[in-house]
């Protein structure tokens, strides 16, 4: 089982599944992160710059609010209210569950005695989705950043386990994913069981 289907079998709100996860393993794509998510001052001051810029595998977790209002919507939630909008949620489970998934993310690459490092979403997002293709019905909660500890990050096992065949995972952009040739982003079924 690979850190990502380990992480995406976390909780999900009225088993919406609207956590899904894009996987960045090759220079070009995390190359294209580091421009999208920082500017050129910042890499250049940054004291943690060098050493998180050498992770070999970025993993952003992304949500889709539209998917737990339209889950909210269907007949047997109906009663609660929360089909309506994104609005009328008192407490939005997409951030819910996108941080129950992340933590098992983390707590995967810990047994598995990978270094990891999680960074939180405070500007740039849209630059972030756009450079990945990412729908704009998703958003991105954070993102995870998987090597060894030692900085040794040749290619191993333990790395190779974050690669996976599970429907919300994508690999260098939203639309990649193994196994298909192309996300069908409003077919619930395709986003697991």
């Amino acid at each position: 089982m690979a850190l990502t289907d380990d992480a995406l079998r976390a909780p999900s709100a009225g088993n919406s599944q609207g956590v899904a996860v894009l996987v960045l393993e090759d220079d070009a794509h995390r190359t294209a992160y580091w421009m999208a998510s920082t500017d050129a001052a910042w890499r250049e001051q940054s004291k943690r710059y060098q050493a998180m810029s050498r992770a070999p595998v970025i993993v952003l977790v992304l949500c889709s609010p539209s998917m737990y209002v339209n889950r909210y919507a269907a007949p047997d939630k109906a009663s609660s209210g929360l089909g309506e909008s994104d609005e009328v949620w008192p407490v939005p489970y997409w951030h819910g569950d996108a941080a129950f998934a992340t933590m098992a993310l983390l707590l995967g690459a810990a047994s598995e005695e990978l270094g990891a490092a999680f960074l939180g979403t405070f500007r740039n997002e849209e630059n972030i989705l756009k450079a990945f293709e990412v729908p704009d019905t998703w958003r991105l909660f954070g993102t995870v950043l998987l090597g060894h500890p030692d900085g040794d990050d040749h290619p191993s096992a333990s790395l190779q386990r974050t690669r996976s065949r599970a429907d919300r995972v994508h690999l260098g952009t939203f639309h990649d994913r193994p196994g298909t040739s192309e996300v069908d982003e409003g077919n619930e079924a395709g986003f697991g069981d």
